[in-house]
């Protein structure tokens, strides 16, 4: 069973690669999910068993400085729904007959009865004041020390994706593996660009909306063609193109990667998920972190820093950095052939499951 947690569609994006390859080893999968993130999921595999799993439902402020106050008040029901969302793994372990349950940051998907998995690139989750963030990576490797193992996607050596997130001075107790990259997009030979931007909308309300309106403001003083994919998969979709700007609510993974090899520039958020899909490709990007959320910040100044892609902030002139941009000297990394495949491959024959 494979549970993604519902903060935006990444966790349920960065998933699909994992459910492929065990589909491609000859593992039945069941997905447990609720909202948006089982809507995607239902689109890329309808042939799969699905179970309803009710996710933590996290709100966020319309404005950065009460962010982390917002979340800091839902606290107590994020921490009743992990304990619920424990309680109720046991029953659906029987119910079944699941052999390993994978969870993509869902702290209470652990259980005595089969091997479980936690997926994590936060290993420190950011926090404007040192003692929070203390207090609250001890609770996380209190968490995270329940489950069998602890897969930890980025590279292990000094140039890496998410930095001091993912590379702790101390790691969590026991057994942690870093499996690399997961994108559900592969390399191809480049094509031609079709589109000069692509804007992809993602993350979580309001803030995606105000970004959504503040791209349709500029994308008249833009050239060339441009593509928007808003990120609501649950609504149909229109045929709304005004002029040369073509606006999609939700692309399917074969779609979205062709969208990403024939476009020049992919604006987006600086969600984790979508930060290891452009590398994969190899793409030019335009990062703009969603306010407050401080880990999406310090993942676009890493990464700026080693040039591997271009930051602004939201509230900045998206005109004027879209154009400073172009003149950016970006030092795309080359990636190799995906390692989880190993990680999983060795994890099946320790279970005697076979490859």
């Amino acid at each position: 069973m494979i549970a993604p947690l519902d903060w935006g569609l990444g966790h349920a994006s960065r998933c699909i690669p994992i459910i492929k390859y065990l589909q491609k080893r000859g593992c039945k999968v069941i997905i447990a999910s609720d909202g948006e993130q089982l809507n995607l999921l239902k689109k890329e595999f309808p042939g799969l068993e699905f179970v309803k799993l009710k996710g933590y439902n996290v709100r966020y402020s319309k404005y950065k400085r009460w962010l982390g106050a917002k979340i800091l008040w839902q606290t107590p029901k994020i921490l009743l729904r992990i304990r619920h969302e424990h309680t109720d793994l046991g029953g659906i372990v029987d119910k079944y007959d699941i052999d390993v349950v994978i969870s993509d940051n869902r702290y209470g998907l652990h259980t005595n009865k089969v091997p479980c998995i936690f997926i994590t690139h936060q290993l420190i989750v950011k926090s404007p004041f040192p003692w929070l963030q203390n207090f609250i990576q001890k609770i996380n490797y209190r968490f995270i020390s329940r489950f069998t193992e602890c897969w930890i996607p980025d590279f292990e050596g000094k140039k890496n994706i998410a930095g001091l997130l993912s590379h702790p001075e101390i790691m969590p107790p026991g057994i942690n593996k870093y499996i690399g990259p997961l994108s559900r997009f592969s390399r191809e030979e480049k094509k031609g660009n079709v589109y000069k931007y692509f804007f992809v909308l993602s993350g979580p309300e309001p803030q995606r909306t105000i970004l959504e309106e503040k791209i349709m403001l500029i994308t008249p003083k833009l050239s060339g063609k441009i593509l928007v994919v808003r990120g609501k998969p649950t609504e149909p979709e229109s045929d709304i193109a005004p002029g040369l700007i073509n606006i999609k609510n939700h692309l399917t993974t074969d779609e979205m990667q062709n969208a990403f090899l024939q476009s020049e520039y992919i604006i987006s958020r600086a969600g984790y998920t979508t930060i290891m899909e452009l590398l994969s490709l190899g793409k030019k990007s335009i990062l703009m972190p969603t306010p407050g959320q401080t880990e999406q910040e310090y993942l676009a100044d890493h990464l700026m820093q080693q040039q591997w892609c271009y930051k602004c902030k939201q509230d900045d002139d998206l005109l004027f950095h879209i154009l400073k941009a172009e003149k950016f000297d970006y030092v795309i990394p080359g990636l190799d052939e995906p390692f989880y495949e190993k990680v999983i491959d060795d994890f099946l024959i320790s279970l005697d499951c076979g490859v």
